[in-house]
């Protein structure tokens, strides 16, 4: 019996687990089921205005003078002067004399040319009166009309050249004379200088280069497209302003767009537009808060555009393959194709797309969907609120309990 018993009881063990499986699995119940919480991403939204705005085109470019000459030398000599003005970055006027060449050759070729016009004059008028005198005496000549050559008309002739050949001279003679002094021909400011006092100067050394101060000049590129927003393409007068940053500020100026150079660069594919300065070392008139335009100073500039009713400003990172979320009054999403009109570093312009009073996301929410349900930043905030206050009274409720 006992050996029985050893053989049957793992089995009567193995039964009475079993029994006990099937009583708990009876007996248990099943947990409460609850519905499961749609999530709802939360947006966080702006407002648009339709505003009346320029459609303002950015450029940059290098500062330069309108004008500029190389002061070349016509005529040789010895530099006997120099002006101290006549240095870079010397402020010179017009007329202005900068240099001197030695004088006394042409003063002496200038003083032979006037005694050789006055020897002309002398022989004109000698001949002048052999001329009155053979007229006299072909007075009674009876043969016909008198020879020319009698009249002595050729002869007068030939001094009357001669006249008019040492007159060339002497005013050739005057003006060599003026070039032995080298004179600003406009108001500038000296770039270089590349000769030195005492220097032997030959006919067309280049003695220095002048820029005009007068008138800055600034050439702007802009893409092929970008010239829709301007008034006119043909004729661009509209007004820039450049800035830039000197002595650690950043100062602007005031121009105006005169010409396009209606010409396609081959290697960037840009049209040049240049824009003018006035004035710009402001010699005519300076405050306190400005600084000269310098040559050479690299600015941005704001060209003004187009002036466009209707239009819709947004950050750029809220359009997205040129579509917007829009957030209509059931706070449901609708993903809107939207017209642009014009693009800049930060905004995108839109019109004819969007309607005052309109909502549109600025949240990047990804995978958003037209009839998506969402809920706004400040409204989940006031649920928030609601929840917690629900809560604090559940838990007052069961302490009373």
């Amino acid at each position: 019996m006992k050996r029985i018993l050893r053989i049957l009881s793992p089995f009567l063990i193995l039964i009475v687990f079993i029994a006990l499986g099937a009583l708990l699995v009876s007996t248990q119940q099943a947990p409460e089921q609850k519905e499961e919480q749609e999530k709802i991403a939360i947006v966080d939204v702006l407002t648009v205005e339709q505003q009346t705005v320029s459609l303002n085109l950015p450029s940059y470019g290098v500062v330069s003078p309108k004008y500029k000459t190389q002061l070349v030398t016509e005529v040789k000599g010895r530099l006997i002067s120099l002006d101290p003005s006549f240095v870079a970055g010397g402020i010179v006027q017009q007329g202005q004399a900068l240099a001197q060449i030695e004088p006394s050759d042409y003063q002496a070729d200038f003083i032979q040319a006037e005694a050789t016009l006055a020897q002309a004059n002398a022989a004109l008028n000698e001949e002048i009166a052999r001329g009155e005198v053979a007229k006299i005496e072909f007075k009674d000549f009876d043969d016909g009309l008198p020879p020319e050559l009698g009249l002595r008309i050729p002869q007068l002739k030939k001094e009357q050249a001669n006249v008019k050949y040492a007159k060339a001279a002497l005013a050739r003679a005057q003006r060599n004379l003026e070039r032995t002094v080298i004179r600003a021909p406009f108001d500038g400011i000296i770039k270089a200088r590349n000769v030195d006092l005492g220097q032997y100067v030959s006919l067309g050394t280049n003695l220095g280069e002048l820029y005009d101060i007068s008138i800055a000049e600034v050439r702007l590129p802009l893409t092929n497209n970008d010239l829709a927003y301007l008034e006119s393409v043909d004729n661009p007068d509209t007004s820039v302003v450049l800035s830039a940053s000197l002595a650690g500020k950043s100062f602007t100026w005031n121009g105006n767009i005169v010409r396009s150079e209606n010409v396609i660069d081959e290697q960037n594919r840009m049209v040049y537009l240049v824009a003018e300065v006035k004035d710009p070392y402001l010699r005519t008139k300076r405050q306190d808060n400005e600084l000269p335009l310098k040559y050479g100073s690299f600015v941005t500039a704001i060209i003004k555009g187009r002036t466009v009713d209707g239009i819709v400003k947004l950050p750029r990172h809220v359009v997205r393959q040129d579509q917007v979320a829009v957030i209509k009054s059931d706070n449901t999403i609708e993903i809107r194709k939207v017209n642009i009109v014009r693009t800049d570093i930060e905004n995108v312009f839109i019109k004819d797309s969007l309607k005052t009073g309109e909502r549109i996301s600025i949240t990047d929410v990804n995978n958003m969907m037209s009839g998506q349900k969402v809920k706004l930043l400040g409204e989940q905030q006031d649920d928030i609120i609601e929840d917690t206050t629900d809560s604090a009274e559940e838990i007052s409720l069961a302490g009373d309990q």
